[in-house]
């Protein structure tokens, strides 16, 4: 590269225009070989060097939706993923990865644009803008890249139009559908956008997005240029219909009940009134699973079913680069955009602080590349993706990104415990369609992890999860642990704050009263902490200043 530009300094002298562009032309076409974007500075904050075309490996990111951790036949032994359980034994695991917020919009919009949901602002599921973002596959554009999106986009409310950054484009409206003919809806014809126009849905939605994606891959790109594909799966958000060929697969499996399951005093003591009372509420076992243990178990398992088609389509993928020799030009990294409850203390769905709502599994695989064999117990963020694609191009991240590339990290030339410890901060904005589950804000360091609520009347929370990573034992009011709790709310409200300093709660329009149901037969309110009582003295009233000293507890 640096032949090139000093050849033609010298052999360029200053003349009129028309000769300048004559003898530029050949110049710029070596620089464009070479893999020199010069329209990467174009886009805001874009870097002004990208790495030779040699360096640039192409990259398929797949990304599930809800997946829980212990979802492979790697950590579970009822589960049959040969071909997921393929790039975890070829590639590097982290099953303690985590997502900054475990909600579908705003943890992809995390992904795309490598800022949290405070700054790009995409807080719920219904309809934040998506103005003034700038995906990451932009600057992968510009950078020489052909992109491709295969599947859920599930941003901009009603809207599937294709987006930038994406030279081919197939996705469809909201959360969409398993099956062509509609899920529940049956016989109301589903579609996908492709490249802008409107197709009808032919079959399984998990194989006919594997069908798109492959057929982009061997016919739809330039194979002179690396590609990067962002593969985006319904599967397996609930409620979960399998193909037909899986359906029943796992009938009769029993899945171990989270120990927190029960509605006892025991697993309910410490914790905050909203998480007993969302039990009785959609997002609890109460509303949407009436026979208890069993409903549990069989969405369980037609979920798992599901996952079986993913299994498929990761075989499929694998199988086109090992056949188009690729398999050792390209990295292929497997995400959820959020952890599931399944019954932890009671709850479904996710949005919660708790580690099985925050916690997803990732895998990170390119064979000669990445160290093969590897379990990983590094805390990689949704947050740190987009500059880790950007670094495996050579491109520098723009300053708007907030994660850090990990690329040492994934291809073993540091260790965990070599990397700097940053503080996991997470952040969840009150929904009015969802409104069981209150605005949530956690910080863990050194593994102590602190939750606090907004808007809310109800307790802190505190857990050691060296000890305690199931978070049963709530440390909020242990004396011995003043200055670990007061230093925690001080670091997340510092690290809360957004780009320009502000601590605001964004929020969206409301259109209906949302998911406000409650089972008559279900658990009843739940009662404020012990803790919090106080019993005035016979005969007299509160003395004012012995309620100031309990509201001052640190």
């Amino acid at each position: 590269m640096k032949h090139l530009l000093q050849r033609d300094r010298v052999a360029t002298p200053v003349v009129g225009h028309r000769r300048f562009r004559s003898r530029l032309r050949p110049l710029l076409a070596r620089l464009v070989a070479a893999g020199v974007s010069l329209a990467t500075a174009l886009l805001p904050g874009a870097p002004a060097h990208a790495a030779p075309a040699a360096a640039k490996p192409n990259m398929i990111f797949i990304l599930l939706d809800d997946l829980p951790i212990d979802s492979f036949g790697v950590d579970n032994r009822l589960l049959r993923t040969p071909n997921i359980d393929r790039l975890v034994k070829g590639g590097t695991y982290l099953p303690r990865a985590a997502v900054t917020t475990s909600l579908c919009s705003p943890s992809r919009a995390t992904i795309l644009t490598g800022m949290t949901t405070r700054n790009h602002k995409i807080v719920d599921n219904t309809n934040s803008s998506e103005a003034g973002l700038t995906y990451f596959p932009s600057y992968l554009q510009k950078a020489g890249y052909q992109t491709a999106l295969v599947g859920k986009w599930h941003m901009g409310g009603e809207n599937d139009a294709p987006r930038p950054g994406f030279d081919r484009w197939v996705s469809f409206i909201g959360q969409g559908t398993y099956l062509p003919q509609g899920d529940f809806q049956k016989g109301v014809q589903q579609t996908l956008n492709v490249d802008g126009k409107r197709v009808d849905r032919k079959a399984y939605i998990t194989d006919e997005l594997t069908d798109y994606a492959v057929d982009w891959l061997e016919h739809g790109r330039d194979p002179k240029k690396p590609f990067f594909l962002y593969f985006s799966q319904k599967a397996v958000h609930s409620p979960c219909i399998p193909a037909p060929k899986y359906a029943g697969q796992y009938q009769g499996a029993t899945y171990q009940v989270p120990d927190n399951f029960a509605d006892t005093p025991e697993n309910y003591r410490g914790k905050p009134v909203w998480v007993k009372n969302q039990r009785n509420t959609w997002h609890g076992i109460d509303i949407r699973y009436l026979n208890g243990i069993e409903s549990l178990q069989k969405e369980r398992r037609e979920c798992d079913e599901v996952l079986s088609s993913v299994d498929d389509s990761v075989g499929r993928l694998l199988d086109y680069l090992k056949r188009s020799g690729l398999e050792k030009d390209t990295v292929v990294v497997f995400f959820s955009d959020n952890g599931s409850m399944w019954g932890a203390h009671g709850l479904v769905d996710k949005r919660n602080a708790y580690e099985e709502s925050v916690r997803v599994p990732m895998i990170a695989y390119a064979p000669g590349r990445i160290p093969a064999g590897v379990r990983s117990e590094a805390r990689v963020r949704n947050l740190d993706l987009a500059p880790t694609f950007l670094a495996l191009a050579g491109v520098e991240a723009p300053p708007q990104f907030e994660g850090n590339s990990v690329l040492p990290l994934l291809e073993g030339k540091k260790k965990w415990s070599e990397w700097p410890q940053q503080d996991f901060v997470y952040e969840y904005y009150w929904d009015w369609e969802y409104p069981m589950t209150p605005a949530s804000f956690a910080i863990v360091r050194n593994n102590m992890k602190y939750i606090q609520y907004f808007g809310v009347y109800d307790t802190e929370e505190l857990y050691d999860l060296a000890k305690d990573p199931r978070e049963m034992n709530n440390l909020i009011n242990e004396p011995a642990l003043e200055t670990v709790r007061v230093d925690l709310r001080h670091r997340l409200f510092t690290q809360l704050a957004a780009r320009d300093g502000s601590h605001a709660l964004p929020f969206t329009e409301r259109f209906n009263r949302g998911f406000v149901l409650r089972n008559t037969n279900g658990t009843q309110p739940a009662q404020f902490p012990p803790e919090w009582n106080v019993t005035a003295p016979a005969g007299k009233g509160y003395a004012f200043p012995d309620l100031f000293n309990h509201a001052g507890t640190k």
